[in-house]
């Protein structure tokens, strides 16, 4: 079979977009088989959909999930064919109706709003004390002061289950830095079964950014992070300590279609 994609990298979270229309049930197969191209690098794969709620196109991720960096990738994607428009609406997996990205064209940067958190927990991960941030579709803990390593996301991973009582579509760990302001994410997809260590996220990001400001009740925060393959800055707007709107933003590049045979 013949798919017509092509290759997006926001800040360093390499998204391949597939626009050969493809079932569903036959998505995770191919999105395997693509994260598989060396020459590629991808991290993580979306599928291009018609509009369902009137917005100008739908973009839905291998596993369902929620994805910022491939929103604000496909937002870019949306206003170069639309005669690079400074704002577009799209409709995405893993949220409700429809949201804006902001490009800025100039310096090749797009901006989109996020789901904000339904919850903020402290929580102990492998004995440890963090935070878990529930978005919904996808779930992070953020951890401080620990090395970055596949054994401390397995000792992590139980966390998300007991904690949500549920299964999220993906969760991540976030090892950060607080003052370096670094940050290692690393996400798994539940549908996908793949774990990777991401070259950035912005729901990673996102959830770092809220808890850090968890103490503070009324403002607009934003925090930037260097990430093993970008930076991504991480925007919160709390009323009466609640978070109440929240943005992700950064550098996105766009490739052109190619085709290749699976």
């Amino acid at each position: 079979m013949k798919i017509r994609f092509l290759r997006a990298d926001p800040a360093g979270n390499i998204t391949l977009f597939v626009i050969t229309p493809v079932e569903k049930k036959d998505r995770a197969a191919i999105a395997a088989r693509l994260m598989q191209l060396p020459e590629y690098q991808a991290e993580q794969v979306g599928f291009l959909c018609p509009p369902e709620c009137g917005a100008m196109g739908r973009m839905e991720m291998m596993g369902g999930e929620f994805c910022g960096n491939a929103t604000r990738s496909y937002g870019m994607l949306l206003s170069r064919e639309h005669g690079f428009l400074p704002r577009v609406e799209v409709e995405v997996s893993g949220m409700k109706g429809s949201s804006f990205v902001d490009v800025d064209w100039e310096n090749h940067t797009a901006r989109a709003e996020m789901p904000v958190p339904a919850s903020i927990r402290p929580v102990k991960a492998g004995g440890a004390p963090a935070v878990l941030v529930d978005l919904g579709g996808i779930a992070h803990l953020i951890v401080e002061n620990q090395k970055p390593r596949i054994e401390s996301f397995e000792a992590a991973e139980p966390v998300f289950a007991e904690t949500l009582g549920r299964r999220a579509d993906a969760v991540g760990v976030n090892f950060i830095d607080r003052g370096a302001r670094t940050l290692t994410p690393v996400v798994k997809v539940y549908s996908t079964d793949t774990v990777v260590f991401e070259g950035s996220c912005a729901s990673g990001t996102i959830s770092a950014a809220s808890a850090l400001c968890a103490d503070m009740a009324e403002g607009t925060f934003s925090y930037t992070f260097r990430e093993p393959s970008g930076i991504l800055t991480g925007t919160v707007v709390k009323r009466n300590g609640i978070i109440v709107r929240a943005y992700i933003g950064g550098p996105v590049s766009l490739g052109e279609p190619v085709e290749e045979e699976i």
